[in-house]
């Protein structure tokens, strides 16, 4: 599948690492004009040594105001891709109010925010759109202390129908990316325990977890035009966790 982004501008939160930096680099390699956020400046400087000529924005999505401050007047953006999450390890009886405020703040809030800050952009400017949020598998399926995250991508599940819902007449699109477990240095923070890897990767019909390159291609997809009819949808790659 041949995808083509020459020229389109893009934004994608959460670049510094991971699938957030996958996906710019991949955004950029085809052509788009990305715009890539992080709160670690660090991870910009060198996301930018890779893909010259990205416009690079640092900051706390965690931080409302912050956050309106530096991409209120971002410009024009066609497609946007919400990766950024923290991922705290708590069991239920151990969730404190800074982990629950903090959690919801940069998963969720912060997605409201920039998708409203984007949205208006392409309502104003008359332009079709495309937003994806990263969500996780786990908006569908319990894990041991994932409490608050998982209550985050369950609620990323409903903004993604609802949003899609309100925006469609603007001929904006919305959807969702729902993986497994990503062999990122965050999805490692998941599997600390050996045995327990072992176990959950067996629970997986395909007897794998996700690498970062098979989100961020069902990303692409989604961005693309040749997703041009879905919308409030989420795709699983969860190497069938959910069908077993």
């Amino acid at each position: 599948m041949q995808l083509n982004f020459r020229g389109l501008p893009a934004l994608v939160t959460g670049a510094g690492k991971g699938i957030g930096r996958d996906t710019v680099k991949a955004l950029h390699a085809l052509g788009a004009k990305v715009v890539a956020v992080s709160r670690t400046d660090a991870d910009l400087v060198s996301l930018s040594e890779e893909c010259p000529g990205i416009q690079t924005v640092c900051v706390d999505l965690g931080d409302w105001d912050a956050t309106e401050r530096a991409l209120g007047n971002v410009g024009p953006v066609d497609l946007l891709v919400n990766n950024a999450a923290v991922v705290p390890l708590q069991p239920f009886l151990e969730v404190t109010k800074e982990v629950f405020d903090r959690t919801f703040s940069v998963n969720l809030r912060s997605l409201v925010q920039v998708s409203q800050i984007v949205a208006r952009g392409m309502i104003h400017r008359g332009v079709p759109g495309s937003i994806v949020h990263v969500s996780s598998m786990v908006a569908h399926v319990t894990f041991p202390n994932l409490s608050v995250y998982s209550s985050t991508k369950g609620a990323i599940s409903v903004f993604t129908r609802a949003m899609a819902a309100e925006l469609g007449p603007y001929k904006i699109r919305v959807n969702s990316v729902n993986p497994t477990v990503v062999l990122t240095a965050m999805g490692q923070k998941v599997l600390t325990d050996p045995e327990i890897a072992r176990k959950l990767k067996e629970r997986h019909p395909l007897r794998k977890f996700a690498e970062t390159e098979d989100v961020v291609n069902s990303i692409l997809f989604l961005l693309s035009d040749r997703s041009a009819s879905t919308s409030g949808s989420g795709i699983l790659v969860d190497a069938g966790y959910l069908a077993s």
